[in-house]
């Protein structure tokens, strides 16, 4: 079988390695190697359904009215912390800059200065495009500077950052990495140190789980440069006691190809999103490492119907509705994704998307 030239990267990869390649590492090429990697190879990635050619929806996708409501956290924020710029972490189509900078507009919160950080050269065209009328108000980057002030908003980015995956046998823990395999790659494990945070002794043999220092070594880059301001970070996972369930044997490691879902990262590599949910506990920890302090953390729903989105629903018209529906119901993505607020201690405040429904305590 002919080798495209990702699959021919990883594999030298392996090879440099000593024939065995940990599994966040190769989550790492399959998902961002220059012009290869699934987010940097200029894939129509977000969209409704198949037919567009891409494989996943996003909410800012689904309806305008998730990025008005948002806005008005924002808005709130600006205020309480005394800043007047934004920046938003992995922008994908730009649909939410768009909706929230046309929101923080009407409600007369217009920031100076909208920064997007994407690691993606070609996602960053599509939202240069979309975001063109906003001229210079609007700018990128492609990393942060040592100190930072602003409201921050990342929808959807912890659970694209690599995971290491562990795997139990029933008496000791090995990490699990890949290995070339004549028609690809194959799983393959080693010894570990590594652990899953919850030290319990019930453990079924057999288990896969995931562990994220990627996701918290990024929260506390980001937050010992924060200065003023708040971060908001929505995404679908779980607290810790939930996220490490005995019953969740397999982990949460997911595939998204022409909105299928699958859990076999080693096939079609480059052609799928790679994904694993997000533990909130493990980022809330790395966060108060730093000097942060957790406003709220609570499901989407609740916090979308804290920011006003009833008031939204009800001057839409029925299709609006319909499609914003979908980011409130349980069996979508009302329950299944949370919202996780940080600030630094001293600029603590009373956030409007977490006065009912706080989940803080469940962390």
């Amino acid at each position: 079988m002919a080798m495209n030239d990702l699959t021919q990267r990883l594999r030298a990869r392996i090879a440099q390695a000593g024939g065995w390649l940990p599994f966040d590492a190769f989550m790492a090429e399959a998902l961002y190697a220059p012009g290869l990697g699934y987010y940097s190879s200029g894939r129509p990635t977000f969209g409704h359904g198949p037919q567009s050619g891409s494989d996943f929806v996003t909410a800012p996708e689904l309806s305008p009215l998730f990025g008005q409501a948002l806005a008005r956290q924002v808005a709130q924020a600006m205020a309480a912390t005394g800043v007047d710029q934004l920046w938003e972490f992995g922008a994908g189509s730009g649909a939410l800059a768009e909706s929230v900078l046309d929101a923080l507009a009407a409600l007369g919160a217009v920031p100076s200065r909208y920064t997007i950080v994407d690691l993606s050269g070609s996602l960053r065209g599509r939202q240069q495009e979309r975001l063109a009328r906003f001229g210079d108000q609007v700018q990128w980057r492609d990393t942060l500077p040592e100190a930072v002030e602003g409201v921050l908003i990342g929808n959807e980015v912890l659970d694209a950052m690599p995971v290491k995956l562990l795997h139990f046998d029933g008496e000791a823990w090995a990490e699990r990495g890949v290995t070339g395999a004549p028609d690809g790659f194959a799983w393959a494990d080693r010894p570990t140190d590594l652990r899953p945070p919850l030290d319990r002794d019930d453990w079924l043999p057999g288990t896969v789980t995931e562990v994220h220092p990627q996701a918290e070594a990024w929260v506390r880059t980001l937050g010992a440069a924060w200065r003023r301001g708040a971060m908001f970070l929505i995404d679908y996972g779980f607290g810790e006691q939930e996220y490490y369930l005995p019953a969740r044997q397999g982990g949460t490691l997911m595939c998204h190809h022409l909105h299928q879902a699958d859990p076999d990262p080693l096939t079609q590599v480059g052609e799928k999103d790679i994904t694993a949910h997000v533990n909130f506990t493990g980022i809330a920890l790395a966060a108060q490492d730093v000097g942060l302090t957790v406003l709220g953390y609570t499901t989407q729903a609740h916090f979308l119907l804290n920011c006003g989105l009833g008031d939204l629903l009800a001057a839409a018209d029925l299709r609006g509705r319909a499609m914003a529906q979908k980011l409130l119901t349980e069996h979508e993505m009302g329950e299944l994704f949370k919202v996780i607020a940080l600030a630094p201690e001293a600029q603590a405040f009373d956030a409007l998307g977490f006065v009912r429904g706080d989940r803080s305590h469940r962390l």
